[in-house]
């Protein structure tokens, strides 16, 4: 390819990139779905923008999936991975078992001999590692049941891709030498190639441990000399050199790249520079991804796709509908909780990017004829393009509906009804007001909407109830009319909202203490008129500064005393701004710069007063007297100084 035809194919791609995958995201769609539809428009069926260079590109995008398993490794830790070995070789070697099976078992119903059946069963039980990871991650659901089941079921699935290519072969009596792209561990023509057997079982067995003594050993020092020279273009080039370098490798004497590079991150994965690894690495990777993503779109076949459109969609939902049915059957064998189980089934329903592989490396072999290699490429390249619809469909269609069960469960029966508070919402926040009041010995009566959590909290001898604060009937069963004090801690704006509202109406005798997500949740619980409230990240933010304040030279009662001055005034600044906000909102952002500036001054200020023992920073009476005095004493000389600018 000449230098004028590769800028030409960059800016395509870039362009086809940078149009499509912002419209994918702002439509809901994800960037792995954007990719693959701006392949599909630049491909030889549509724009025709490009041609065969897509299979090249895609043997040099395909070093984006190496480097997304390299950067995966350095986030599973061995101790982490060896606690998840019965997810990973229970649920992923089921997975690729049951799936092998059963497509296999339909493949030869119609016709296709045993080998064939294997093969296809094979091919079709992998999922989209790039798809699933990138887009679970972009959800934000890679720490739920669902995402940590479909980790562990990608990565057995990336590790046998292995044994299958050295199965293959031997099944079909057809050994080839010959290695098609980074992905398959073929032994080339090469010096390793001519080595006998138990040579070449040595050279891997040297190399892997080569990669584990250079991570746990060697890198540590390498990454510390190239950080010193300051110079972070060469870290860079390093990073990418170890990737690289790891692939090459890998594949020379006939084991999967992904796979070591995976080994790699997995070893460093407690290196100090782990980080600025990530940081180097993440933006080639992800550049990478979408051209491996853009190229297998270009590459879909929308003739033979046309010719056989029936039995394209035939294979392409009965393959679906399958794989949907052994995950959820293992996801609840497994014991994913309702919901969880239909999100693992969804995520992981298509066939990956190994599968191209896969396909390819049976062609050679001769066990696959072209034309269900064709149909197999089309089908594969469409079940990754349907991933990201099947994973709205649940957010939009079927997660909602075990919130709506959730909503509809049968409310616990409360045996408490004499406690002097009632907290409704037992999370991150309310759970620590609840241990507070508890060691005080202050009886509370509990209620959570969230069964996993409340089962969760009961093995800790916690008592909370299921049901919703939001139900009049319910809050009179649990005492609200003798009750004294009502806390309301959910982690949801508008049902905190709406709690406080039907609290004050039915029951006006109870103080409410709210939970504030943020300053306008806190003006909003100010016009209602709960007896106070706290925003949900405020009072530890400040202890924490307190802590820094520390760290850098302040004594104890120094960062103590600024941290009641600051609270002090940020009280008397949110009750004046609160006027503010409803009436002139610009109003509003001019008197929070100047109560910013003040309230600096201030600090400022007190920080420069002499101490002695007429300062009664530990008396609260004595110190707001003091901070009211020069509160007005500062406002008094701001008032001066707008008049002059006014005159």
């Amino acid at each position: 390819m000449h230098s004028q035809d590769f800028f030409y194919q960059a800016i395509i791609f870039l362009s086809a990139a940078v149009i499509s995958v912002p419209v994918a995201k702002r439509l809901g769609l994800g960037s792995a779905l954007g990719y693959l539809l701006a392949g599909v428009l630049i491909g030889p069926y549509f724009l025709r923008l490009v041609g065969e260079e897509g299979t090249d590109i895609m043997h040099f995008a395909e070093f984006g999936v190496v480097m997304m398993l390299f950067l995966i490794g350095l986030e599973v830790k061995p101790a982490l991975l060896w606690s998840m070995r019965r997810s990973i070789f229970g649920l992923g070697g089921l997975q690729m078992l049951i799936t092998t099976i059963a497509i296999g078992g339909i493949s030869m119903f119609f016709g296709l001999n045993v080998l064939q059946a294997i093969t296809i069963g094979l091919i079709f039980s992998m999922s989209s590692t790039a798809i699933v990871l990138q887009t679970l991650a972009e959800k934000g659901l890679m720490k739920t049941q669902a995402g940590q089941g479909s980790f562990s079921v990608l990565l057995f699935q990336d590790i046998a891709v292995i044994p299958i290519l050295a199965i293959l072969p031997l099944m079909a009596n057809q050994v080839q030498t010959r290695s098609v792209n980074l992905h398959e561990p073929v032994i080339n023509e090469t010096a390793v190639s001519a080595l006998p057997g138990w040579q070449q079982v040595l050279l891997i067995v040297g190399l892997v441990a080569l990669i584990i003594f250079g991570g746990r050993f060697l890198a540590r020092y390498i990454f510390r000399f190239i950080a010193q020279t300051g110079l972070r273009e060469i870290f860079t080039a390093t990073a990418l050199l170890l990737v690289i370098g790891i692939a090459v490798a890998m594949d020379r004497v006939g084991l999967s790249p992904a796979l070591g590079t995976f080994l790699a991150g997995v070893v460093l994965a407690d290196n100090e520079y782990r980080h600025e690894l990530e940081a180097n690495i993440e933006p080639f990777k992800g550049l990478l991804l979408g051209l491996f993503f853009i190229a297998v779109g270009s590459s879909i076949d929308f003739k033979l796709f046309t010719d056989q459109l029936g039995t394209v969609l035939g294979i392409l939902g009965i393959l679906i509908l399958i794989k949907f049915v052994i995950l959820l059957f293992l996801g609840r064998f497994f014991r994913l909780r309702s919901g969880q189980d239909i999100l693992f089934s969804f995520a992981l329903a298509q066939t990956g990017e190994f599968a191209f592989v896969l396909i390819s490396f049976s062609g050679q072999n001769a066990i696959l004829p072209e034309h269900i290699s064709g149909i197999m490429l089309i089908v594969v390249a469409l079940s990754m393009l349907v991933t990201p619809l099947l994973l709205i469909i649940n957010d939009r269609l079927v997660q909602p509906l075990f919130i709506r069960a959730q909503k509809d469960h049968e409310p616990d029966e409360i045996a408490e009804q004499d406690n002097p508070v009632i907290i409704a919402g037992f999370g991150r926040f309310g759970v620590v007001i609840g241990r507070f009041l508890r060691a005080n010995g202050i009886g509370a009566t509990v209620l959570d909407t969230n069964p996993d959590n409340i089962r969760f909290l009961r093995k800790f001898g916690f008592k909370v109830y299921y049901g919703d604060a939001n139900r009049s009937d319910l809050l009179e069963a649990a005492g609200a009319a003798k009750a004294r004090v009502m806390i309301v801690a959910v982690d949801d704006r508008e049902q905190i909202n709406h709690i406080v509202e039907q609290v004050r109406r039915k029951y006006p005798h109870l103080k409410i203490y709210a939970r504030a997500v943020d300053v306008r949740h806190s003006f909003e619980l100010e016009d209602l008129e709960v007896a106070g409230y706290r925003r949900e990240t405020y009072d530890s933010s400040v202890d924490l500064a307190v802590n820094v304040l520390g760290e850098l030279g302040f004594n104890r009662y120094q960062a103590s005393r600024a941290a009641r001055s600051f609270r002090y005034h940020d009280e008397i600044m949110m009750k004046e701004l609160q006027h503010l906000w409803h009436e002139d909102k610009r109003k509003y952002i001019n008197e929070v710069r100047r109560f910013s500036q003040q309230l600096d001054n201030i600090l400022l200020a007190e920080k420069d007063h002499a101490l002695h023992e007429s300062d009664h920073a530990w008396d609260s009476e004595s110190r707001r007297e003091e901070i009211r005095e020069m509160y007005e004493m500062l406002t008094k000389e701001d008032q001066e100084e707008e008049d002059k600018d006014s005159t």
